[in-house]
């Protein structure tokens, strides 16, 4: 028997991982999350080196991905998928493997996801953050020039939070 592959995409503090913890608990899975492995081994050093760390860390865990898929457990990826490329690029990866997969989206609206920015840098800036860093404007106008919203045939599952 083979596991699935969840993949969730969405911008920053969409919402992503607190969708993957509720999903973890339905579909039984193991959560595989760039943020938690940058975060434990290098505490998220925003350097220059960081960017090509975190895609040399998205390799390997889509990786283990589909080996433990493959072994017949399912397994969430939390990292935002945020390019089409991206998205085509693994979702490619595991058919060739004849993994199954589903894609879910969090479509945040605005105003909740305005909130969310501020919680996130109010926890971080009480030293509460953990594997999160801090989100300022330059920062964020970077990472909204990055991601690319989803075409409606790429997702499984729209989600649209409303806590």
């Amino acid at each position: 028997m083979t596991g699935t592959v969840h993949l969730i995409c969405g911008k920053i503090c969409s919402g992503k991982t607190y969708y993957a913890k509720g999903l973890k608990k339905e579909e039984n899975a193991v959560i595989l999350s760039t943020d938690e492995a940058t975060w434990a081994l290098i505490r998220n050093e925003q350097g220059e080196f960081y960017n090509e760390f975190a895609r040399r860390v998205n390799l390997y865990l889509m990786k283990k991905a589909a080996e433990i898929a493959a072994a017949g457990a399912n397994v969430i990826l939390d990292w935002g998928f945020w390019t089409r490329r991206d998205r085509r690029d693994i979702s490619v990866y595991l058919e060739a493997r004849e993994v199954p997969y589903v894609w879910h989206y969090i479509d945040v609206p605005h105003a909740l996801w305005q909130r969310n920015i501020a919680e996130r840098n109010e926890r971080v800036a009480r030293g509460e953050g953990g594997s999160d860093f801090f989100v300022d404007e330059g920062l964020l106008e970077k990472l909204n020039s990055l991601f690319e919203v989803p075409e409606r045939d790429e997702i499984g599952v729209g989600h649209t939070p409303q806590w």
